[in-house]
């Protein structure tokens, strides 16, 4: 019942947290080192439960997805909304292919989140105060191949635990001039096959190693998150629509900050 009650906690914090640009994994890491939800099957947990958020943003956008896969005969809008996520997702698919195993070993820890949170919310600030009104795509679906790669190049700094796949994203889409809104939306969909494919790697790894009770956790994590992150891509996209993002950078600052102190008193490991 400890375990469970423990995925039912982590699955929330997944879903509140893996769209908006504060480190879903970071947040993890942190409220899973306070509850002390640690070790090898935690950091596979944590992985695997995105399928939830991910299928939040699935149902979220059904309607512009079912019509993009009728769409899907070359120069189609669909075969070019699709190809331009694929081109996307290759910079991080193949450098996270390589450098996961080091990844999980050296990098999944409170204080390298710590860090992160704060690097991050600084590049958060730069980057809308040089780039936040210049932008010229309001819609994702103008975003062509060259910036689309770019905006993949920007998703690998998601890899170190606690920048954040949605801030890098966001960061990226602004660089090559996306609105803020419009680098939501396509960090959203860059997010389907991203994390399908980190989600189908660590089950195919751990599927056979995990007991009935952690096969009920992931189950209790994977709901959790599906319902906490659907309410969250609405909220956030509106949100976005009128509001900048400096006040995420500030409390990446307070909480990255505030985990150095923690960690320097011991009280976080």
């Amino acid at each position: 019942m400890e375990l469970l009650i423990k995925a039912f906690i982590m699955g929330i914090v997944e879903g509140l947290t893996e769209f908006l640009p504060i480190s879903s994994t970071g947040h993890l890491i942190i409220v899973g080192s306070f509850i002390n939800f640690t070790g090898k099957f935690a950091t596979m947990f944590e992985i695997v439960i995105q399928l939830g958020a991910i299928l939040a943003v699935v149902y979220y956008y059904k309607g512009k997805i079912f019509a993009s896969l009728k769409n899907l005969k070359p120069g189609d809008w669909g075969f070019n909304l699709w190809f331009k996520i694929f081109i996307a997702f290759i910079p991080a698919a193949v450098i996270g292919l390589f450098t996961h195993k080091y990844i999980e070993e050296h990098l999944f820890s409170p204080f390298t989140v710590a860090i992160a949170l704060i690097v991050g919310a600084i590049m958060m600030i730069v980057i809308e105060d040089t780039f936040g009104k210049r932008y010229k795509i309001d819609n994702m679906d103008k975003v062509d191949t060259k910036k689309s790669f770019w905006i993949g190049i920007a998703q690998v700094m998601s890899l170190f635990p606690g920048m954040s796949r949605s801030a890098s994203t966001i960061m990226g889409g602004m660089l090559v001039g996306l609105s803020v809104k419009a680098a939501a939306e396509f960090s959203f969909f860059l997010a389907i096959p991203t994390m399908l494919a980190a989600t189908g790697f660590e089950l195919i790894k751990s599927f056979t190693a995990m007991s009935l009770l952690e096969w009920e956790a992931l189950t209790v994590g994977f709901i959790m998150s599906f319902i906490t992150a659907l309410f969250v891509v609405d909220k956030f996209l509106s949100y976005l629509t009128k509001h900048p993002l400096k006040p995420f950078a500030y409390y990446r600052l307070i909480v990255g900050l505030l985990m150095l102190l923690l960690i320097s008193e011991k009280i976080v490991k």
